[in-house]
C-alpha cells in the first residue's frame, strides 16, 4: 500500500484530509485520486535531508491558537513560486484564506529566509539548490553580502589550508618564474598573504573567493 513520506507536527491523516478536500475542489480535468493525492503530498515534502531547500510550513491563526500543525516542504520540488503556494494552501484547506507561516528552515542562507514570505527569494533559493558546493555558496552571500548566486562561481576559488597556503599557490603561479633562485629563498608569504586578503581576496572556513 502506498504511503504518505512526511514530516509534521500534526497528524498524516490531517495532511491527507486537507490536501484530499482542497484538491476535490479543483476543476475535473485537475482531479485525482485518493493514489494521485499521496503521490503529490509525497513529491513535495522534505524528508529532514538537511542539504534539501525546505520549510516548516504552519499558519498564523493555527500558531496563535496553539497549534503547530504544519507540513516540511521541500522547495526545490516546485517549478514556481506559486505552485509551491498553492501546494501550502492545500495544506492549510482547513482554513478558508490560510495566512501561512514559514516557522523554520533548513538548506539555503539565512538572509533569504523570513517567517512571514518567500516570495522575494523563492527563485533565489531555487538557483542556490542547484550549486555543487553550497557550503561555500552560503558563505559567499551571508558572509560577502551578495544577493544571489550570479557570480559566485567566478568568485569561488577553492578550498584552501590557510590564506598562506592559497598565497603559495598564487606565488608558484604568477611570480615564481620571474624570480631568480636567490630572490626566492627570502619571499615572505605570511606578508605576500596578507597583502592579499587585504582587498583582493576573501578566507572563510577552508574557503577562498575574489573580491572582484
Amino acid at each position: 500500500m502506498r504511503e504518505l513520506r512526511v514530516y509534521t507536527l500534526g497528524s498524516e491523516d490531517r495532511i491527507l484530509n486537507n490536501v484530499s478536500a482542497y484538491i476535490s475542489n479543483k476543476p475535473e480535468d485537475e482531479q485525482m485520486n485518493l493514489l494521485e493525492v499521496i503521490d503529490y503530498i509525497n513529491e513535495h515534502a522534505s524528508y529532514n535531508d538537511e542539504d534539501e531547500p525546505a520549510v516548516y510550513v504552519g499558519s498564523y491563526y493555527k500558531y496563535n491558537g496553539g497549534d503547530l500543525y504544519g507540513l516540511w516542504v521541500n522547495l526545490a520540488s516546485f517549478d514556481s513560486y506559486d505552485e509551491f503556494i498553492e501546494f501550502c494552501k492545500a495544506v492549510h484547506s482547513d482554513e478558508e484564506d490560510p495566512e501561512l507561516m514559514y516557522q523554520d528552515f533548513q538548506g539555503f542562507p539565512y538572509c533569504w529566509y523570513s517567517e512571514s514570505g518567500l516570495h522575494d527569494t523563492f527563485d533565489k533559493i531555487l538557483e542556490y539548490a542547484k550549486c555543487d558546493n553550497q557550503e561555500a555558496a552560503e558563505i559567499y552571500i551571508n558572509e560577502l553580502g551578495h544577493d544571489d548566486v550570479d557570480g559566485f562561481e567566478d568568485a569561488y576559488q577553492g578550498e584552501w589550508k590557510s590564506e598562506e597556503d592559497f598565497a603559495w599557490h598564487i606565488y608558484e603561479e604568477c611570480y615564481e618564474h620571474e624570480m631568480s633562485e636567490f630572490a626566492s629563498r627570502y619571499f615572505n608569504v605570511e606578508a605576500f598573504a596578507r597583502d592579499l586578503f587585504i582587498d583582493d581576496y576573501y578566507f572563510s572556513d577552508g574557503h577562498v573567493f575574489s573580491r572582484y
